[in-house]
């Protein structure tokens, strides 16, 4: 398994483009010295391609690099001195500075690849975390056709408390979706409470109300002094949408062409903090789009401008499927960033078809 994992590492495109870069250089740098002729100690700039190929090759790679990089002056000043080694023995100085550049180099290349090993490692753990509290929804559920997707916002082992739920009752379709304030494991531990106490509640309680209610305890009981978590509660019952917002951002409505935000007349606070919730109930149509998501997406922005959500909701998840439309989003929000998002989000698209349950 080692040696295939090397040989797939000398594979990539980056490595063997990174590779044949430091080679380049050591070749340029004879080629001008040689050019230049004089006297000089200017061979000890070979010491340079190692020290740049520490950066991102392996460690016998970067010793390989400096080898070339020594032969490449031995051969350069045996060439100058007409083939006599008295001339060589002259600049073992500089022959020095290469070997104490290609050493350290290589302990360079070793603590950094150790590094990406610890932080792949964590990388894998936070995903398999993440997998474990933010389980699998299904393409169907009652009357919608569903699609969930999770961004993240960094590619290192860092996670967040964005959640998602959806489950078929005997009260109706409930759906909920939160953002725990804050990162990090506490975060990863409050989310899974409010997704454990939902997935329990979601059952039990025939009033959304008292769900709430249930779930403030939960947040209380288990959060720090300055914690809480925004949410939105859904739940459809014969073609109505009932919705509570607990200090979440809005979700939409998409239909016939138009994206709306469906907003109580007052906002609730979180949960955690007592929220005294009003209920907002919609009629929906067949082909009605619901839109949710986490406030990642609603602070996203370039140049102080905020991503223009509502205005290209209809372009990107207002037809096709689901799941297509919200990686349409997804390309079109990270284009118009043109950089890294500075927080996860969690998205849900559901897509109303009672006539195909």
């Amino acid at each position: 398994m080692a040696r295939t994992d090397r040989r797939q590492g000398w594979s990539a495109p980056s490595v063997r483009v990174a590779f044949a870069a430091a080679f380049a250089v050591v070749v340029v740098l004879v080629g001008l010295r040689l050019t230049v002729r004089d006297e000089s100690h200017a061979i000890s700039w070979l010491a340079l391609p190692p020290l740049a190929a520490s950066a991102f090759l392996p460690w016998r790679w970067v010793v390989g690099v400096g080898l070339a990089s020594m032969a490449a002056a031995f051969v350069h000043l045996w060439i100058m001195f007409d083939f006599g080694m008295v001339g060589v023995a002259a600049h073992g100085v500089d022959f020095l500075v290469v070997s104490v550049a290609v050493v350290i180099a290589a302990a360079v290349a070793v603590v950094r690849e150790r590094d990406d090993e610890r932080m792949k490692r964590l990388t894998q753990l936070a995903s398999v975390v993440q997998q474990a509290i933010l389980r699998p929804i299904g393409e169907r559920l009652g009357p919608f056709d569903v699609a969930a997707r999770y961004v993240s916002a960094r590619s290192g082992a860092e996670i967040g408390g964005d959640l998602y739920e959806a489950l078929n009752t005997e009260f109706g379709v409930r759906i909920i979706i939160g953002d725990v304030r804050g990162k990090g494991l506490d975060a990863v531990r409050l989310s899974s409470t409010v997704l454990g106490s939902y997935r329990h509640v979601a059952f039990e309680r025939s009033d959304q109300r008292c769900m709430v209610n249930d779930l403030d305890h939960a947040v209380a009981r288990n959060a720090g002094d300055e914690d809480f978590v925004t949410a939105i509660l859904l739940q459809e019952r014969g073609g109505t949408l009932e919705i509570l917002n607990c200090g979440h951002p809005p979700p939409m409505l998409v239909r016939d062409g138009v994206a709306t935000y469906l907003e109580p007349e007052s906002m609730a606070p979180p949960l955690g903090l007592s929220p005294s919730v009003q209920e907002l109930t919609v009629r929906l149509q067949p082909g009605d789009r619901i839109f949710l998501y986490t406030d990642g997406l609603a602070e996203a922005r370039k140049d102080g401008e905020f991503f223009p959500i509502r205005e290209r909701a209809w372009s990107l998840i207002g037809h096709g499927n689901t799941g297509d439309g919200l990686a349409s989003l997804e390309s079109a929000l990270r284009r118009w960033v043109g950089g890294p998002l500075t927080d996860d989000i969690a998205l849900l698209l559901l897509d109303y078809r009672p006539e195909s349950g």
